[in-house]
């Protein structure tokens, strides 16, 4: 199979119509070819909302309906086989192989549940990366605000803390560099201190050492903030002493 033959299979294998050998050389294919790559994604995606568009949900009623008529509705006899061709059933003067049939209906099923799976992964993606580049903007936006103002401090274990404040945004944003991972089943979260009270600002990412996180919620006069050790999922009030606590600048 040349390089030419393989830039048109996108369409086939984004229906999943291609053979196991067929797929294997395109899937190496894709390692190395941004476009078809991109063309298959697209393609994938593409059936997966035809399919969604065609689809019905059935009337909760209808399985009662069935059942209710199987007792008045006449059996039809079954289709006379083909003399001609052994296996095989005349469908309405056409004929068609019984393995045929039941290949056709397999593999409609099959990709109908494909597609649905493909769209709510790409939908899952979609929205991920909406979210983190919406995350990115707003912590950009605090660090580049002409009013922001910083204020940084060495922490207990070694690692150095960043809280930037922009009051006209009304945001925070706490860059750290060289924090250890926290134990097992345990996270980082951050707190606004509202003049001793900790209101809740969100979680830090546990598999990164080095990273800015925007502090959710408005700083709305808090006069600084704290991160402590927390059980995987957060608390919704500090359970452990304060790793760091920095108060904001003015």
């Amino acid at each position: 199979m040349t390089t030419t033959d393989l830039h048109r299979l996108t369409g086939a294998y984004a229906l999943h119509a291609l053979s196991d050998e067929e797929t294997t050389a395109f899937e190496r294919h894709l390692a190395g070819c941004e476009a078809c790559a991109q063309e298959a994604a697209e393609l994938s995606a593409t059936a997966a909302r035809l399919g969604l568009a065609v689809s019905v949900t059935p009337p909760g009623a209808l399985r009662e309906q069935v059942l209710r008529r199987i007792g008045t509705v006449r059996q039809q006899p079954p289709d006379a086989p083909d003399p001609a061709r052994p296996g095989r059933v005349r469908l309405r003067g056409r004929t068609l192989s019984r393995w045929a049939l039941a290949a056709c209906l397999a593999a409609a099923a099959a990709f109908g549940g494909t597609a649905v799976w493909q769209h709510q992964r790409a939908e899952d993606a979609t929205r991920e990366a909406r979210q983190a580049q919406r995350t990115t903007d707003e912590i950009a936006a605090v660090l580049a605000a002409p009013d922001a103002r910083t204020r940084a401090a060495t922490l207990g274990d070694g690692s150095t803390g960043t809280v930037v404040v922009s009051r006209s945004r009304d945001k925070a944003v706490f860059v750290v560099a060289g924090m250890p991972h926290p134990a097992r089943g345990k996270v980082y979260q951050l707190w606004f201190d509202d003049d001793g009270g900790m209101r809740s600002a969100g979680l830090m990412d546990p598999d990164r050492t080095d990273q800015a996180v925007l502090l959710r919620g408005a700083v709305d006069g808090a006069s600084g903030m704290g991160v402590t050790v927390e059980p995987a999922g957060g608390s919704e009030r500090p359970t452990s002493s304060p790793v760091a606590l920095l108060s904001f600048p003015a």
